[in-house]
């Protein structure tokens, strides 16, 4: 750093090093705050669904188009957390097969649908084994709109509004970039 013979630096030598310049300093700032601002967007979709979900007397009155709407932002955010889609493919096929053993017929459905609850236990197994001490994993914020998902599913409707939304989200999570690794 040369200085002008008029002008001299007020800084000593020794600070004048660790000078950042002002348009640094708050460009970082601008940044920390931007992504602070995606993580509370994207822990607001999952708090919002879970709120949308809970509010519902039975999952058959998620308006498609409002699920629509929230999986795709669900499936971004899973895709941000690094959440495998094998993973939540995992997820999608048990459903496929309650779905293909039980739902085909409407009193078969109704006499097994508590069985949809075993469901929650592997989610919540899922869950545990993906967390740590600072972070609570990619499979949390899945499991918490599923887990109050399946219990709104009270009838052979609400379970085929069950399935779109899991298929939903799978098919976001994986426009996103998801990919089994």
């Amino acid at each position: 750093m040369t200085q002008s013979p008029n002008k001299p630096n007020p800084l000593p030598r020794s600070d004048r090093s660790n000078q950042t310049p002002p348009s640094s300093n708050s460009q970082n700032r601008s940044r920390q705050q931007d992504v602070n601002s995606d993580r509370q967007k994207n822990e607001d979709i999952v708090n919002n669904m879970v709120k949308t979900i809970d509010g519902l007397s039975g999952l058959k009155e998620y308006k498609i188009r409002t699920l629509v709407e929230d999986t795709e932002k669900l499936g971004k955010y899973l895709f941000d957390k690094k959440l495998k889609t094998n993973q939540i493919r995992k997820f999608l096929d048990a459903v496929k097969r309650f779905k293909g053993q039980q739902a085909a017929n409407k009193e078969m459905f109704e006499a097994n649908k508590d069985e949809l609850h075993i469901l929650r236990y592997q989610l919540a197994y899922a869950a545990a084994r993906q967390q740590n001490n600072k972070d609570p994993g990619p499979v949390e914020p899945f499991k918490k709109v599923l887990e109050v998902a399946i219990k709104k599913v009270t009838n052979l409707e609400d379970f085929n509004r069950f399935v779109q939304l899991v298929e939903s989200i799978v098919a976001y999570h994986k426009a996103a970039g998801g990919r089994d690794q």
